[in-house]
């Protein structure tokens, strides 16, 4: 009986594997290609931080990065504030003229531009009783970027993506102490990290089975 138990376990599992390599997979396109506009220009991303720790051109370059990876014959600008265009306009001017004005100077058929929010470190926890608390602190962020069209102003794309890590946790149950920590720098680009590929989704192929 242990014998037919075995053959049978095999045969079912054969049959899977026969099943899984007759699968097809079809690729389906970016939902987003920026291959027809040709030129476009990539701002650096605006950020509500004056912290100094450039986590606004640290998304921008994962950006970038992004999408020269899954998009194909398409010419990247990326501009700072050293640009003078960029510079003309500055934080919180309307983003159709500064893409409109960028498309005259930088000869450029789409602009893309971004909004990077992080949060300060924010505590977080529950306390049951004097032999039960469960408490910790964690940074989040939130990414919007959009492709705003240079000579209709008109917004053709936008994406966004919100994420958040712990930075330290103290527990304690049943009078047992439990203490973990994190350099919340490093929470912080990990949120950057996840906040791009979250934004960037469109930009990817992506595979399913038929």
């Amino acid at each position: 009986m242990r014998t037919d138990r075995t053959q049978r376990l095999f045969a079912v599992c054969g049959a899977f594997l026969l099943s899984a390599c007759g699968a097809h997979y079809a690729q389906v396109p970016a939902r987003l290609q920026v291959e027809p506009y040709g030129r476009v220009a990539l701002v650096t991303f605006t950020t509500d931080r004056t912290s100094g720790d450039s986590l606004d051109a640290l998304a921008t370059r994962h950006f970038a990065e992004a999408l020269l990876a899954s998009q194909s014959h398409v010419e990247l600008l990326e501009l700072g504030m050293s640009d003078s265009t960029v510079r003309r306009f500055a934080s919180g001017t309307d983003p159709v003229a500064l893409a409109q004005a960028l498309g005259r100077d930088r000869d450029v058929s789409a602009v893309f531009m971004g909004r990077l929010t992080m949060s300060s470190v924010k505590p977080r926890g529950v306390v049951a009783s004097v032999r039960d608390l469960r408490v910790g602190a964690e940074v989040s962020g939130q990414l919007t970027v959009s492709l705003v069209n240079t000579r209709t102003g008109g917004t053709v794309w936008r994406s966004s993506a919100a994420a958040s890590q712990n930075v330290g946790r103290v527990s304690l149950s049943d009078a047992h102490p439990s203490v973990s920590v994190r350099n919340p720098d490093d929470a912080n680009r990990e949120i950057v990290r996840e906040l791009v590929s979250g934004v960037t989704r469109d930009l990817r192929p992506t595979w399913v089975r038929q």
